[in-house]
């Protein structure tokens, strides 16, 4: 069995697998602390909304990236990507904090593309941030 698992197609197929289990799993806990409906908002074509979350899936990705590239063993992918992904939980709850004159998710909500443009950059910087540091 160990011979299959070595294989680099199957292994590539099986790391896939789980960065896009543990990006859905990200998102519905963005979507949890967030005070907007995610898809509604970008159903309806909001395009902060949309930046702000994409900014959130290429922020977990780059994470994960970076832990892949790093570790040898699953786990340790796991791990490594599950501390990143908190780290860029505290991102957001910075950025709200640190902006006292209005609320983020209101701002997004209302399609303010400042806002959700500054987010989705706030999400890829301290990605990278993150990955440089995982070893």
């Amino acid at each position: 069995m160990e011979a299959f698992f070595s294989h680099d197609y199957v292994y590539t197929a099986g790391i896939y697998s789980i960065v896009v289990m543990s990006i859905i799993m990200t998102l519905a806990i963005f979507e949890w602390v967030t005070k907007y409906g995610t898809w509604t908002e970008i159903k309806q074509g909001n395009v902060a909304v949309a930046l702000a979350t994409g900014g959130k899936v290429f922020g977990v990705a780059n994470v994960f990236r970076h832990s892949i590239m790093a570790n040898d063993s699953v786990l340790a992918l796991l791990g490594w990507g599950v501390f990143g992904f908190v780290l860029l939980l505290f991102v957001y709850f910075i950025y709200e904090f640190l902006t006292p004159g209005f609320k983020v998710d209101e701002e997004l909500k209302r399609d303010n593309k400042a806002v959700g443009l500054l987010s989705f950059i706030l999400s890829v910087a301290l990605s990278y941030v993150i990955g440089a540091s995982i070893g």
